[in-house]
């Protein structure tokens, strides 16, 4: 892996780490990589969250899509997951998503998909980063007719509203559903997929204003949605992140029901149906007991991968499976999309509920959760993957550790995206589980700044 790219595209604060320059070489260099084979003028979308900085890195991607011969494809404001799936649908040679997912809006993001609408692999961003940081060369640039140019689409929308709908063969008629939007990019797509379903559709944090994104809603700030599925008596809760490629629910009692019960939940559905391939659900190493133990007892297979989607795709490609994710709501249904995606996601699990004529919370007692406490330590770069380089580190870990053998587990993970270190400790008793935690955050911090 280079500097640039992380694990889910380049990201950092935009106008200072993520700059107009870096935006227009990322898209002259994407490009050139991704397109360099095609015979044809290249077709290229691009869309976007709610981020006031999508307008300015957005014209910058495009200057530099156009100076090698682009043709850019514009879609506006729309998940992440609607350009994985429009790339395949126009045929267009690959998308850029400008995005930061649930990070706050003062950052931005820059991720491709290949024409096949997957996240490239290392290799390729390894290979883009060489011509952004001109460690290769493009060589001559398109002159007179041949230099690329804008041509608008104003059905993207519409299109991966269809496309949601008919993941599912039911509809929603008698779910009173409130739903959370982060105020970003699923404020338009979720509210017109559930009320053309025929649910009763109550929507909050969708009024977006460049500058509000994920700030206190949405999957990660999940208390105003717990509060208002209760307040308005809806039977269930959705929410989604900054870019829609996860989504959260809570049940009618205000309760979250995270992303271990929706797959656990999903899974047993398509294994009844005799779809769910080989039996096998993907998760990462993140996911609660809970849900291993309930895999065991439901007679469904569920190995673990490191923590990103990616790594669950790549397990899921590799073995033929069709189901996996994580426990942040970040779940790959591969019959429908390549990606995670916040809205077919959701859609699965309504589904069973009507399907089910289940409550929410009798759908969520699938599995048992286990206490789980996640701290963030913040520290230096230099320190993220080398923190157990240092001793006393690596001996509470090991003291901790060997306490909890059997009874629980400790899971410490550098940030993908930030400059942080997670602490994960779960077991049986919450206060006590919380404190270690919290010490061992507080220790990593300490020592690695």
């Amino acid at each position: 892996m280079g500097n640039l790219f992380g694990t889910d595209g380049i990201r950092g604060i935009a106008n200072k780490d993520l700059t107009a320059e870096l935006a227009f070489k990322t898209g002259q260099s994407g490009a050139y990589v991704l397109t360099k084979e095609t015979t044809k003028r290249p077709r290229i979308l691009i869309g976007k969250d709610t981020r006031k900085s999508g307008d300015m890195l957005e014209a910058a991607l495009t200057a530099g899509l156009c100076s090698v011969g682009a043709k850019v494809i514009p879609l506006g404001v729309i998940p992440t997951p609607a350009v994985a799936y429009l790339t395949r649908l126009y045929k267009a040679d690959a998308g850029v998503v400008i995005s930061a997912s649930h990070n706050p809006c003062e950052y931005n993001g820059i991720k491709f998909f290949n024409r096949n609408g997957y996240k490239l692999s290392d290799e390729i961003e390894n290979e883009i980063e060489d011509y952004i940081e001109g460690r290769k060369l493009i060589g001559d640039l398109p002159t007179h007719g041949r230099v690329g140019y804008v041509s608008a689409n104003h059905a993207a929308v519409e299109d991966y509203v269809s496309f949601a709908i008919s993941t599912i063969d039911t509809d929603l008629e008698g779910l009173k559903i409130a739903v959370d939007c982060a105020n970003g990019a699923s404020y338009q797509t979720a509210f017109k997929a559930l009320n053309k379903l025929g649910a009763s559709v109550e929507a909050i944090h969708n009024t977006p204003d460049g500058k509000n994104i994920n700030d206190m809603c949405g999957s990660t700030h999940m208390e105003s949605l717990q509060q208002y599925v209760v307040s308005i008596g809806a039977d269930v809760g959705i929410a989604f992140d900054g870019d829609a490629d996860r989504m959260l629910a809570v049940d009618e009692k205000g309760n979250i029901i995270d992303g271990d019960q929706i797959m656990a939940i999903c899974a047993k559905a398509l294994m009844d149906e005799n779809k769910l391939a080989k039996n096998t659900l993907v998760a990462t190493v993140m996911s609660n007991l809970g849900l291993f133990i309930a895999g065991e007892e439901m007679g469904i297979n569920i190995p673990k991968t490191k923590v990103g989607d990616r790594y669950v795709l790549e397990e899921m490609l590799d073995k033929g499976y069709v189901l996996g994710g994580e426990q942040s709501g970040h779940i790959i249904f591969l019959e429908h999309n390549t990606t995670g995606d916040g809205l077919v996601s959701a859609l699965q699990f309504l589904s069973v509920m009507k399907k089910s004529n289940k409550k929410a919370s009798e759908l969520a007692k699938i599995i048992t959760v286990m206490p789980q406490v996640l701290y963030n330590a913040t520290v230096k770069p230099e320190y993220k993957n080398s923190y157990m380089e240092i001793e006393e580190i690596a001996a509470e870990i090991k003291n901790i550790e060997d306490e909890f053998a059997g009874q629980g587990r400790v899971l410490i993970r550098p940030s993908g995206t930030e400059p942080l270190v997670r602490v994960m400790i779960e077991g049986k008793d919450k206060e006590y589980i919380d404190k270690k935690a919290k010490d061992l955050a507080e220790l990593i911090q300490r020592l690695c700044n």
